[in-house]
């Protein structure tokens, strides 16, 4: 029920029909006794800048999810971007400081190093490799960063997108090793596929999975299936794996803490949700 006290999460985006975030955050909310309510709002991108700013004119608003086409767009508009927004060059949550300052963070990345390390995947010290430098590819990155690698590949088709991301990389974590141009996983303790192959079943698969160590953890990033050729490639060399679903539960608590909600966990939103894949 959405009364006059209800908190207002606005999930910015365009178009609005494949959103999946209401259908997970707000029957947790009811069940969680918590007044408030991520609502959908389509707003094309020629009026986005205009409307962000003034929807956190509204008295009720707490904060605002950030979708496509609006997360790179979003950067200029904001008075503050956390580290790992800077280096993925874009974000996907926005709310307001005690100043009235929009306060942004990039969560997509987070979802996956939160999913791996909760699997038992150790991430500080550990060398990564990134295939795909978008902005799911580029928020891994971030994270994978932050979470304290200590070595990163990044790759992607398109050279002047992977190689602006290797320099915002290199830039924030000056101690990182950073390489660019090469998408051969042989050595790496994790990989991720971050690019959109295998939502088609005639897709090649992202890297050489026989190339890929037995004991290499590898990451998925496509949500249109479970299991995805690449994933069950891997898996048939006995690589421990992540799906694609996993990156986005776990990043809900992530958000949650964002906007100063209680947290949860994933097993408990998915129980919850109203939505399959």
């Amino acid at each position: 029920m959405i009364s006059g006290k209800t908190k207002l999460i606005a999930h910015l985006g365009y178009p609005t029909h494949s959103f999946k975030a209401p259908m997970i955050y707000n029957p947790w909310f009811e069940k969680s006794g918590i007044d408030a309510v991520v609502m959908p709002m389509g707003c094309m991108a020629e009026d986005y800048a205009t409307f962000l700013r003034l929807v956190f004119r509204l008295s009720n608003i707490h904060g605002a999810l950030v979708t496509m086409p609006h997360k790179v767009t979003t950067m200029a508009l904001l008075d503050e971007a956390a580290t790992t927004a800077r280096v993925a060059g874009s974000c996907n949550a926005v709310r307001l400081d005690p100043e009235g300052r929009l306060i942004g963070d990039m969560f997509d990345g987070e979802g996956f190093v939160r999913g791996a390390m909760r699997k038992g995947q150790v991430l500080a010290g550990a060398k990564a490799l990134v295939v795909g430098s978008g902005g799911v590819g580029s928020a891994i990155a971030a994270s994978l960063a932050k979470a304290g690698v200590a070595e990163l590949a990044v790759f992607d088709s398109h050279t002047p997108m992977m190689e602006a991301l290797a320099d915002r990389l290199r830039s924030h974590y000056p101690e990182l090793i950073v390489t660019t141009g090469s998408k051969d996983p042989a050595g790496f303790d994790v990989v991720v596929n971050a690019t959109p192959l295998g939502m088609k079943d005639d897709d090649p698969l992202p890297m050489d999975v026989d190339r890929i160590d037995p004991g290499t953890f590898v990451g998925e990033v496509v949500m249109s299936r479970e299991i995805t050729p690449f994933l069950a490639a891997a898996g048939e060399k006995g690589c421990a794996f992540q799906v694609g679903t996993d990156m986005l539960f776990e990043q809900i608590p992530a958000y949650l803490e964002f906007f100063g909600f209680p947290t949860t966990t994933p097993e408990e939103l998915r129980a919850v949700a109203r939505i399959s894949y």
